[in-house]
Parts: structure tokens; C-alpha cells; sequence
């Protein structure tokens, strides 16, 4: 028995060693592979994005193990995406080439088409020319064939989204209507105050736009490109508008920003205070946003925000990367000091601090309790702590904590 893998002008090397330096260098290269994929941001990702993703077509293609294991993973946390990834799947799978495997059942009835061909024609007939394509020449024509009519589709919704969009746009908008407008050409925010003493904080690059009637018709209209934070005066009787490109955000009275830049993929609003109802211009008729004492479209409260694609028109509710503190009673934030407290009381002190809405099974979770001191971290880092202390786990979802457990015992 070899021990050693030898050759006459080489030095011989150690199996063993090889192995387990080969194992190393595969778990490095997955570990890598994984990193690269948690940096991404999947649940932004449309068609397109995943068809052109390398991790993604690698999965497709190769089904490897832990491929499997993260985008099974990460469809259970995203059921929403379901659709999208079923689609994107199957466009690849139709691109990708299938191995030609001929068993010799196919191989005889070729050649006995040949065989019959051949004994049809006259003796003293020419041979006529015959084109071969083989398979790979046939699969290209196919996906050609393929990439054009999949092209011809993706030019009619971008040349219909671009002629939607415009339609919205900021300088398509304002130029017919009598309007007031301010532009901070400026290195930093300008604060405004509107006639109806609502507070704009334009940010650098921004322009708005209102009516010269602002604070005496039925509604409170201002057109916005770029981005800023309006503090609203309170009067359902007169909704507050803020038309930014494809969406406009209405509100009865509250603190917001939204962010809507034409060169941005992304229209943002997020909420500080209060609440507000965001819509879609295309899908909604003016009078429905103009209706006095009544929200619609989708709502967002404190410490949420939502996330609008331009490419695929698609509204997405989330958290704030960093909520903040909402309640003006310093108690509640100074006896976060918890000793085996019930996790009902925990959860009910943590929601009402930040606004935030926690969903989890209360039976499944009555026996839980929590010991921490919770006073100087920050949202994320006090759930990370509450749901480590219970032996549970958490996801965002529609701007809502959802809590997974097993339950205690």
C-alpha cells in the first residue's frame, strides 16, 4: 500500500494533509460564497435583478447543498417573493442547455430513418445539400430566438413605465398649474414655513411647489423633487398632499419625510409621528386622496417606512433602521430593568416606547420570563436580547415584529 502519492522527479506529499488542506479551502470558499449573499438585499430584488445574480443562477444551475439550504431558508422568512423566484426559475431553467443523452433505442430508429432516406432516392440524383445544426447550434438559435422576444417585452414595460412615470414627474406636473415655488440650491437643509404654518425642511438639491390658495382650498397640495421633512398642522377637514413622482402621501396632521429624487430607483416615506396613507398616482383618482377625516391606500405609523420600486412599481412596509424612542413618559424607558419578568409585560412595554406593533403567541408563551437590563440599548439590540433570553427568533414583516418560539418551559 502507497502511502504517499510519488513521482520520480517530484517531492512526494501526504494525502492526509492534502485533504484536509483541500477541506479547508472548501469551507473558507462557502463561508465567502454566504457572506456575499447576506450583504445583498433579496427582498429588493425584482425579475430582472434575480436573473442576472450570480448566486442565484448558480442555484439554479448546480442545486448545490447549502445553495438549497439559503434560499430555502430565505423563502420561508419571504413568502412573498414565492412568485417572483418561481418565474425567475423557470426562465433560466428554459436558458440553460439540457444534456443530449441518446439511448441506442433512439440511435437505431435514427439510423434507420437514414437507411429509408437514402434507398428513396435515385441513383444518378445529385446528393442534395443538407444544412446540419447540432445541438448546441440548435439551442442557441433558441435562445436567441428567446432573448429577443424576452428583450421586445422588457423595452414595452420600461418604454410604458418611463411614459407612466413621466407623466408624474415633477417638471410635467408643476409648469401648468399656478403654483409658488422654492428651490434650495444650497449645500444644506432650508427651513420653510407654508402658509398654513406647516414646517418643511427642504433638503439640498430639493424644490417644492404649492398653491398660491394653499391654506384656503379643499386640500393642502405640494409637489415635491428631492427630498424633505414636513411637520404638518393638524386639519382633517382639509387633507394634507405631498405628490412625489409616481406616489402621493396624504396625512390629517404629523411629522414625515419622504424622499423621491429622479435619479433614485427607490421613493421613500417615513414616519416620525402620527400617521399617514401613501397611494399610487396611476391606481388612485384624485378624489379619492382628497376626501376629508379619512386615510386610505397604505398606512404607515411611527417608526415604520415604505419602500416604493420604480422598476416593478412594487410598495414595500418596513421598520426604520433605527426607531425611535416615541413616548414622552421617562418612567416607561427608565424600568426597562427586568427580573424574570412575564414576556407579556416586556413586549407591551417595548411597543408602547417605540410605537411598534409585536406579534407573538401569547399561550404558546405564558411561561416565558425575561431577566435584563434594557434601559441604553437600542431597538433591535433589545429584541436581540429578549428573544435570546427566550430561546426564540424574529422577522419584520409588513412594518410588524413577528416573534417564532417554541414556547418555554
Amino acid at each position: 500500500m502507497l502511502n504517499n502519492f510519488c513521482s520520480p522527479n517530484l517531492t512526494c506529499t501526504n494525502p492526509k494533509k492534502t485533504f484536509r488542506k483541500s477541506s479547508r479551502i472548501i469551507l473558507i470558499r462557502e463561508l465567502i460564497i454566504i457572506a456575499q449573499k447576506i450583504m445583498k438585499d433579496f427582498r429588493l430584488f425584482d425579475i430582472y435583478d434575480f436573473l442576472t445574480d450570480d448566486d442565484f443562477i448558480r442555484w439554479v444551475q448546480e442545486a448545490k447543498k447549502e445553495d438549497n439550504e439559503f434560499w430555502n431558508n430565505w423563502l420561508a422568512q419571504h413568502p412573498d417573493k414565492h412568485l417572483t423566484i418561481e418565474e425567475a426559475r423557470r426562465i433560466l431553467q428554459i436558458l440553460t442547455p439540457r444534456k443530449s443523452a441518446i439511448d441506442d433505442l433512439e440511435k437505431e430508429i435514427e439510423v434507420k430513418k437514414l437507411l429509408d432516406t437514402i434507398g428513396a432516392q435515385p441513383i444518378d440524383q445529385p446528393e442534395p445539400r443538407v444544412l446540419h445544426i447540432s445541438h448546441n447550434k440548435k439551442w442557441w438559435y433558441a435562445a436567441a430566438v428567446f432573448f429577443i422576444a424576452l428583450a421586445a417585452t422588457i423595452s414595452y414595460f420600461v418604454l410604458t413605465r418611463n411614459a407612466t412615470a413621466g407623466k408624474f414627474d415633477y417638471t410635467s406636473v408643476t409648469p401648468s398649474k399656478q403654483l409658488v415655488e422654492n428651490v434650495n440650491s444650497s449645500a444644506n437643509p432650508v427651513r420653510l414655513v407654508l402658509p398654513d404654518e406647516s414646517i418643511v425642511e427642504l433638503s439640498a438639491g430639493s424644490r417644492i411647489a404649492y398653491g398660491n390658495n394653499f391654506d384656503s382650498s379643499q386640500t393642502r397640495d405640494v409637489y415635491l423633487s428631492g427630498e424633505a421633512t414636513f411637520t404638518v398642522v393638524k386639519n382633517p377637514a382639509h387633507p394634507f398632499r405631498v405628490f412625489a413622482n409616481e406616489i402621493v402621501t396624504k396625512v390629517l396632521g404629523t411629522t414625515f419625510t419622504v424622499r423621491s429624487f429622479n435619479k433614485d430607483s427607490i421613493i421613500q416615506v417615513t414616519v416620525r409621528t402620527g400617521k399617514v396613507s401613501v397611494y399610487s398616482q396611476e391606481n388612485t383618482s384624485n378624489s379619492e386622496t382628497g376626501m376629508p377625516n379619512q386615510l386610505g391606500g397604505i398606512i404607515l405609523t411611527v417608526n415604520q417606512e415604505l419602500l416604493y420600486k420604480k422598476s416593478n412599481r412594487e410598495f414595500k412596509k418596513t421598520l426604520l433602521q433605527n426607531p425611535v424612542v416615541i413616548t414622552r413618559d421617562t418612567v416607561d424607558q427608565k424600568t426597562m430593568v427586568y427580573d424574570d419578568a412575564p414576556l407579556e409585560k416586556v413586549f407591551a412595554q417595548l411597543s408602547k416606547i417605540y410605537g411598534v406593533s409585536i406579534v407573538y403567541d401569547n399561550d404558546l408563551m405564558k411561561k416565558c420570563t425575561v431577566t435584563a437590563d434594557l434601559r441604553s440599548e437600542a431597538f433591535y439590540r433589545k429584541l436581540d436580547l429578549i428573544c435570546k433570553a427566550i430561546g426564540a427568533n424574529y422577522e419584520i414583516i409588513d412594518g410588524q415584529v413577528v416573534i417564532q418560539s417554541n414556547g418555554c418551559e
